[in-house]
């Protein structure tokens, strides 16, 4: 894999970790928040004759377990448990209890724009700036033969739930693990927030139960660890998207079908641009070309620098250019639900330069592997178990940092007939992919790989 381990450090140092000026921001938010609610909360109680306090107080979640990453839109999460006495409560249900909540929080916060909000699993304060903080409701009970809290969660009903549990698992794995664990959270998250037109990627938790799951912690070099534990994510992805939580009893994380869309869109998003990235393993991939490779997995403009070459008939020192794009490429899950129960057939003949057109897989054989310039490649949808009628899908993906150079992405999935007509003309791992849709459902795929060599 071609080495840009120091720049990667240096990204991921330099673009992904949060700054001690932003964490402290993050912090000084928090405790204001927390301060509202406890002066809303004596209000309340003053008003309404009860006597409510705050037993404890724990940040969670990113902010814990300290992989909070840069974010250009400031759109940061901070997650906040409050903890109520079971007994001061009484029989006050969840649902009632994060309204209380609420309640003594619009009292302090009324020079926002929104007032809080009551979701299903917390409290939310919103800024206007994008920053929001999430109050989890607890309540807690003292099991004295164990000698220990019991607490519960105000979700739909209360559920028994671990206070402290996962940000104490993570810093145990994370040491684990030497470190290593925390990074590839950072950097999954970086590339999940990579594009704003992507919608509904998993959660911070999912990621991070996913990349401690799969890490592979041989790898020394930052961008080899990071992108083999990608490669065994999409692997596990392909097979089960559903996630257990490390702790709570292995509560179900992904009891949703919106959760596993999610773990479905990341599986797809990430397998695509991983594919991207094959270039590092080409003998002759260049500096510019894993510059630009890694560009378009991130799409970062940290990786968008010149590079000083030499030409090897000349001297003289050549300039070349991390290009932009536009990231057009399109995902059937993402205009289709899919359930492939039928399957389709697909031909793919070669032709050019004198060829009589010739199967793909027998012209490679004969070709080192590599279809060259200005040839016409077929595709054919020749036949489908599916019943008629049926809708006809194409997409057709340029890979690799030649086609990005070019802004020939593709990779948008348009409606033709059976067959359609494409030509080589330029290097890369390209694809064709056919797709049947019925009755508004994807029932069948088939991917034909078209290796295309350079001039």
């Amino acid at each position: 894999m071609y080495d840009l381990s120091l720049k990667f450090n240096t990204f991921y140092n330099s673009h992904v970790v949060l700054s001690q000026i932003e964490q402290n921001n993050l912090y000084k938010k928090r405790d204001l928040n927390i301060q509202r609610l406890e002066e809303g909360l004596k209000e309340y109680n003053e008003e309404n004759k009860t006597s409510y306090s705050i037993k404890e107080i724990c940040v969670q979640g990113s902010v814990a377990m300290s992989t909070v990453v840069q974010n250009e839109d400031d759109d940061y999460d901070i997650d906040v448990a409050i903890v109520f006495d079971k007994s001061e409560l009484g029989d006050k249900g969840a649902q009632a209890t994060r309204n209380m909540v609420a309640n003594t929080l619009k009292r302090k916060t009324k020079q926002f724009n929104t007032e809080p909000k009551v979701k299903t699993s917390c409290v939310r304060v919103m800024y206007a700036d994008g920053y929001h903080i999430d109050f989890a409701v607890y309540r807690r009970t003292y099991d004295k033969w164990n000698n220990c809290w019991i607490y519960e969660h105000a979700g739909n009903d209360w559920t028994e739930r671990e206070l402290k549990g996962l940000s104490e698992w993570f810093t145990t794995q994370n040491n684990n693990s030497d470190g290593k664990l925390r990074k590839i959270v950072r950097l999954s998250k970086m590339f999940c927030n990579s594009r704003k037109s992507w919608k509904n990627m998993p959660s911070g938790l999912l990621q991070t139960v996913l990349c401690d799951e799969k890490l592979q912690e041989s790898y020394e070099r930052i961008d080899e660890l990071f992108y083999y534990t990608m490669k065994k994510v999409v692997d596990r992805l392909e097979t089960n998207t559903s996630v257990t939580a490390p702790v709570d009893q292995g509560r179900n994380l992904t009891p949703r079908n919106s959760d596993t869309q999610r773990m479905t869109n990341w599986k797809n998003r990430l397998k695509s641009k991983l594919e991207d990235l094959e270039v590092l393993f080409k003998e002759d991939c260049s500096r510019a070309d894993a510059l630009q490779a890694w560009y378009g997995f991130f799409n970062h403009d940290y990786w968008n620098e010149q590079i000083t070459e030499t030409a090897s008939y000349s001297s003289q020192p050549i300039l070349k250019s991390v290009y932009s794009f536009v990231d057009t490429e399109q995902y059937i899950e993402d205009l289709y639900p899919v359930n492939l129960s039928c399957y389709c057939k697909v031909s793919c003949n070669v032709s050019g330069n004198g060829w009589r057109p010739k199967p793909i897989v027998e012209f490679l054989s004969m070709l080192q592997h590599y279809i060259p310039h200005n040839f016409e490649i077929r595709c054919t949808m020749e036949h489908t178990n599916c019943p008629k009628p049926y809708r006809i899908f194409w997409k057709v993906k340029n890979v690799g940092p030649e086609a990005e150079r070019r802004d020939q992405i593709r990779g948008q999935i348009v409606e033709k007939e059976n067959t359609i007509v494409e030509h080589s003309n330029f290097y890369g791992n390209h694809y064709i992919e056919c797709y049947i849709v019925k009755d508004g459902v994807c029932v069948a795929k088939e991917r034909i790989n078209v290796p295309i060599g350079r001039v």
